[in-house]
């Protein structure tokens, strides 16, 4: 059958893990398994090698379909703002989950090797209301000082959880454990970024699936140190990093990104360790949200249950990166996801704050435990929702054509992608109101004179035109 082949892929550990696994969902898998004894655990008995992980069905293979069923749902419902329903995921004095508020939190912009510095900065971001500030860790200088961090903030009275930010150190993540109530790992360079696979094309399931050795090599100390610890994880996946392996087998998209995530999962779960979370960050809002959809509907197949942190990857400066991350981190907090968020923007941390805790107050607001909400929610008319979240692809706008009984030729002014249009009155061309008008169009100045920018007006509406 097609599932005793899938099952021949998987060791005999994992495959009587996976028996557990589909017994508790509702479905059995035969003969393969029907000599085999039963599994008995312990807590010396976690895999240690790769080949006895229980890795999840390949999606491009058909096995994850075949044994799991297709992808249904990414929210809990369409038409009202329900949370996401998760476990709770311990930091420190935080918690992670649907059943605690969103978590807010913010990173720093210092030299983490200037403890002083950088306590004085988490400091400020503490008393102007943040759960959590992220640290930068590039080696083992930071490292050492993220210990002194911790330490002088407890003598100040702050007990705020700390984040170490790794990149390329997995046993520089080792001794910042120690220290910090939690480590972010990108899979893109955590151990997936070393340069042998940039000379490698995968074509096949089999040669992408060779390289989990060296993962879970890589993976599999820190992920000990973290369950011994107590200490949280986040899998965070970002859109400009995958690695060159990812890209190669899945390409710069969403699925990447999630199937990225996945794997380093599966090395946390082979493990029993749960206390972690996922982001799945890009500087394209419709990217991010479109990752973090597939994200959500794949746990829900998988019966995951892990909390997200959400974000846009450098959303920028001012009202840019604010209505960026706006976009993205709303849109998802309305479809009932997220259960962490950071405005990331180009400026001191203290400024994410504003931006940040209002969009955590609005979907606080919008969950249809709220009466008002959901009676708001209720009225609106029903809908089909058509919209494939497997897939990802820019829409599709048809070239203006001008007919023959049309008077005007509108390609001249209107975009086949989307056009925004302002109007402008004969008052808005006095030499006193032009800075407002250019202001109003969305052009950047420079010595007075406008420039286009990615917010400018493509068009101007006049009903009167000047002398």
């Amino acid at each position: 059958s097609k599932i005793s082949n899938t099952m021949a892929k998987f060791s005999p550990l994992a495959v009587a893990a996976l028996a557990a696994l589909s017994c508790a969902n509702g479905f059995v898998i035969q003969s393969t398994l029907s000599s085999m004894k039963p599994l008995q655990m312990s807590s010396d008995s976690y895999p240690t090698v790769h080949s006895d992980v229980l890795w999840t069905p390949s999606i491009k293979t058909g096995a994850r379909d075949e044994i799991l069923g297709p992808i249904t749902a990414y929210c809990e419902d369409l038409h009202s703002v329900v949370r996401r329903k998760t476990r709770t995921v311990d930091c420190g004095p935080i918690k992670f989950g649907s059943e605690h508020p969103i978590v807010r939190q913010t990173m720093a912009t210092t030299n983490t090797a200037d403890v002083e510095a950088t306590i004085d900065q988490v400091i400020r971001c503490a008393d102007k209301g943040f759960d959590l500030v992220r640290i930068t860790v590039q080696g083992r200088r930071e490292a050492d000082a993220a210990m002194r961090i911790r330490e002088g903030l407890f003598k100040k009275g702050y007990d705020i959880p700390l984040c170490a930010d790794m990149h390329f150190q997995p046993k520089v993540a080792l001794m910042v454990a120690e220290a910090v109530e939690k480590i972010r790992i990108n899979p893109g360079n955590f151990a997936d970024g070393r340069k042998d696979f940039e000379e490698k094309v995968y074509e096949t399931e089999e040669e992408y699936a060779l390289e989990r050795e060296y993962l879970f090599d890589a993976m599999l100390p820190l992920v000990q140190k973290c369950k011994e610890l107590n200490r949280a994880m986040r899998i965070g996946t970002n859109h400009g990093s995958l690695s060159s392996r990812v890209l190669s087998f899945y390409g710069d998209t969403p699925r990447g990104m999630v199937e990225s995530a996945i794997e380093f999962a599966d090395i946390c779960r082979s493990q029993d360790y749960h206390n972690f979370v996922f982001s799945m960050k890009a500087s394209n809002p419709l990217v991010m949200v479109q990752s973090y959809r597939l994200l959500a509907a794949e746990q829900k197949r998988l019966n995951w249950d892990y909390p997200l942190h959400l974000g846009v990857t450098e959303a920028g400066e001012g009202e840019d990166g604010r209505m960026k991350s706006a976009i993205g981190i709303g849109t998802l907090l309305t479809d009932g996801i997220g259960d962490t968020i950071r405005v990331s923007l180009t400026e001191d941390p203290e400024f994410e704050y504003e931006p940040c805790n209002r969009l955590a107050t609005i979907a606080e607001a919008r969950l249809s435990t709220n009466a008002d909400a959901k009676a708001r929610q209720a009225a609106t008319k029903s809908f089909t929702d058509t919209r494939d979240i497997t897939t990802f692809a820019r829409r599709k706008g048809q070239i203006l054509e001008k007919k023959e009984d049309e008077s005007v030729d509108a390609s001249g002014f209107l975009n086949m992608d989307g056009s925004v249009v302002s109007v402008v009155t004969p008052e808005m061309f006095s030499k006193e109101n032009i800075p407002y008008l250019y202001a109003g169009l969305g052009c950047k100045t420079a010595v007075g004179m406008p420039f286009k920018d990615i917010a400018t007006s493509d068009s101007i509406f006049m009903r009167t035109v000047p002398p």
